[in-house]
């Protein structure tokens, strides 16, 4: 047995006094994370801390395949179920929120596995929050006025003609990204690009595993598999539950997430019969697809010493997480 493999269940007591004693753990959606995690928390003693801006949401349980009763009995989990879906999450607030859940688990004797695909976060955590402005209600309220009127594709353009950079990387129709961008460009007059690495915060020097996928066709068809599993789980339903409540709108964070989004306005169009659903699976399916080639972009951009790419290949993946732990309890 090696070295890695024989790693102690417990943190050595030294360690849990001096933190930071997580790993991250990144890749795109539907690659087998969550699985990868439970697998790794079967010989070491973790609890996993969630990086997925949709999960957030109380409620949003199917359709951002929230780990159930069982999942959680087995491992611990944080940053999941944290706030109402009419209300509003940040990268700021998840750094603040990450940091307090890893340091109370280091103190508990335990190494913190951050687990998930939202890049932003991961960003924000490993490079430093940047100096950027507050929302603006006022701002924000007219960036959606003009979206109403003209379609999220004008103010891309808008955008790109302000800030190239950034709009490069947003999807035409990503409304969330597009508003912000176009909020810090009018509020500063500075692009969001420039803005960004002029950072408020010190960024924590994590490991950090960045799974790849072994071809776009396999995980293009992992992602048809996770959606229609949602479907036949209920997702129309739990969207529906979400639209009978009468305080939330398509325009909220919460229902603008991949799948929530499509079925939404599928069900804006009228009932779901056979056809209508096929559409919106058809579009769900697209747009997971979409989001996961922006993840792979986004990972991409993750350098340095400290990033292993790894094949999503359970032996390999576990592997290579116990020999990053292996290190950190060297070094500790």
């Amino acid at each position: 047995m090696t070295r890695a493999a024989a790693l102690p269940r417990a943190l050595p007591d030294a360690l849990s006094h001096a933190p930071p004693y997580a790993l991250v753990l990144a890749g795109p959606t539907a690659c087998g994370k969550s699985a990868l995690a439970l697998a790794l928390a079967e010989h070491v003693d973790l609890e996993i801390v969630s990086v997925d801006s949709a999960q957030v949401y109380r409620g949003l349980d199917i359709g951002t395949a929230k780990p159930g009763a069982a999942e959680r009995a087995r491992v611990p989990h944080h940053l999941i179920d944290l706030i109402d879906p009419a209300e509003r999450y940040s990268a700021a607030r998840f750094v603040a929120d990450a940091r307090a859940a890893i340091d109370a688990i280091n103190r508990r004797g335990r190494l913190a596995l951050l687990v998930g695909g939202t890049m932003l976060y991961f960003k924000a955590l490993l490079e430093g929050l940047d100096r950027l402005p507050e929302a603006d209600a006022a701002l924000r309220a007219e960036l959606d006025a003009q979206a109403a009127a003209h379609g999220w594709p004008a103010l891309h353009a808008e955008l790109a003609r302000a800030d190239p950079t950034t709009a490069a990387r947003l999807a035409p129709h990503d409304a969330q990204r597009i508003q912000r961008a176009l909020e810090v460009w009018r509020l500063t007059g500075r692009p969001l690009s420039h803005a960004q690495g002029r950072h408020g915060s010190t960024g924590m020097a994590l490991p950090l595993i960045a799974l790849e996928p072994a071809s776009r066709s396999w995980l293009h068809a992992r992602i048809a598999a996770r959606f229609d599993a949602m479907l036949a789980a209920g997702f129309v339903d739990e969207v529906r539950a979400l639209r009978a409540r009468g305080d939330l709108h398509a325009a909220l964070p919460s229902m603008r997430c991949v799948g929530y989004r499509q079925l939404w306005q599928q069900l804006d169009a009228g009932s779901l019969d056979t056809h209508l659903l096929d559409t919106a699976r058809e579009r769900g399916i697209a747009a997971t697809r979409q989001l996961a080639k922006r993840q792979l972009t986004w990972l991409r951009g993750f350098r340095g010493p400290r990033v292993a790419r790894i094949a999503c290949d359970r032996d390999t993946v576990l592997a290579a997480l116990r020999a990053r732990i292996a290190s950190l309890a060297e070094a500790g």
